[in-house]
């Protein structure tokens, strides 16, 4: 027997994250001794904020290095609380919050807790690579629901009403979007939440993890725009953004208590309590400061305003609107269909776009296909100034030795 028979079928619904196969390659790539700017990986070039990471540090000095509570401490779960209340406006019990590592970990749980065969999940594409493959694990039906770039890339309200059927357990709202830089404002919510008042049946997850990277746009979140379906709504949140920590792996979520009830025992069964000292580093995150934020969102922006200058400088072969939030350009790719590489070669789709810029230029982004919606690139704009200059100046290079038409 080889061990593919040996596999649950499951496993054949899922496949490893684009983004992380796109990582991997710009490391081989690297490894064999090519350069590789890698602007295809989540993450912000940014330190953790010197208080957080000092609080962690005095954990372990402390000794706060055994199991806690499976939601989370007391402390951690407090901080939570009264984020949602500062921040957002939304008034949570410590009973209707929970923690986990890492805000992927409660959106696979709560889908876990509530997804069966013949369930539909609504998602609003393009989307972040993950949500589909969760949704197909838990053996529910993905419903895809495509959202133009002449619409900015956000679902509206009659979209959603047409998608919804008696089998839709799940809406999934990501605002700010990954990987589009969409954001909805509070009256565009107030439509979707409009449609879901007439479908009570519909639950609604709301990934809010960008929430504090908006350049141009005010953030807002559904459950806090219509309170009429709080008792429905998983908000989602987590410290890996904003306080670059995605190594300490800290998520959190607040929703009703049936719910969070259901993902503390999947929770419970599988990875227990998250890491200790990173709920007391966590804890201090969210109950300091966001003053140190100001900067680096404004160094963000200079960032994004480098990649939207240079994609003309490509003559056509990419463009891209404004993202009004997280760190993503996601441009169109369609000038680059059909063009012959100097190694005489055609690109063919947008995965044969990445690959080109990954090949020629030694420039890693993600394939719009990932996202489930083609032709487009992903390119990531949270690394450091002059990668990310030379990054461009290298993409530039790369699409003016296509030959086209």
């Amino acid at each position: 027997m080889t061990g593919n028979t040996l596999l649950a079928p499951r496993m054949a619904s899922v496949k490893e994250s684009p983004t992380a196969a796109v990582s991997r390659r710009a490391r081989e790539l690297s490894d064999a001794g090519q350069t590789i700017i890698n602007l295809g990986e989540g993450e912000l070039d940014f330190d953790t904020p010197a208080h957080v990471a000092d609080a962690g540090v005095e954990a372990i000095r402390a000794g706060q290095t055994r199991y806690t509570a499976v939601a989370g401490t007391p402390e951690l779960k407090a901080a939570i609380c009264a984020k949602f209340q500062r921040e957002n406006g939304l008034a949570v019990t410590p009973d209707q919050v929970i923690s986990g590592t890492g805000a992927k970990q409660i959106i696979f749980n709560a889908l876990l807790a509530t997804v069966s065969t013949d369930d539909e999940v609504i998602i609003p594409v393009p989307s972040w690579v993950s949500y589909p493959d969760i949704v197909g694990l838990c053996g529910g039906t993905v419903r895809l629901v495509s959202c133009p770039e002449e619409g900015q890339f956000k679902l509206t309200g009659e979209q959603l009403r047409a998608a919804i059927t008696p089998k839709t357990k799940w809406l999934i709202l990501n605002n700010p979007n990954n990987p589009t830089g969409s954001v909805y404002s509070a009256g565009e919510l107030a439509d979707l939440a409009a449609v879901l008042l007439d479908h009570p049946h519909v639950l609604v997850m709301a990934d809010d993890i960008y929430e504090h990277i908006t350049y141009d746009a005010s953030f807002a979140t559904i459950a806090a725009v219509e309170p009429r379906i709080a008792d429905r709504t998983l908000t989602i949140n987590g410290v890996s953004k904003v306080f670059s920590m995605t190594g300490w792996r800290l998520g959190y979520a607040a929703g009703p208590k049936w719910l969070i009830s259901a993902i503390e025992v999947l929770t419970s069964q599988s990875t227990t309590n998250p890491s200790t000292i990173t709920q007391v580093a966590a804890a201090a995150a969210l109950n300091g400061p966001l003053e140190f934020f100001a900067p680096r969102l404004e160094a963000l922006r200079k960032r994004r305003d480098h990649v939207l200058r240079a994609l003309p400088d490509t003559q056509g072969a990419l463009t891209a609107g404004i993202p009004d939030g997280a760190f993503y350009v996601y441009a169109n790719c369609t000038g680059m269909m059909g063009a012959t590489t100097p190694a005489g070669w055609k690109i063919e789709n947008d995965v044969d776009a990445a690959r080109y810029l990954l090949e020629e230029a030694g420039v890693a982004v993600v394939p719009g296909a990932a996202f489930n919606m083609s032709p487009y690139l992903r390119i990531v704009f949270a690394v450091d100034d002059a990668s990310l200059a030379l990054a461009c100046e290298r993409i530039i290079a790369a699409c003016r030795l296509l030959r086209r038409g």
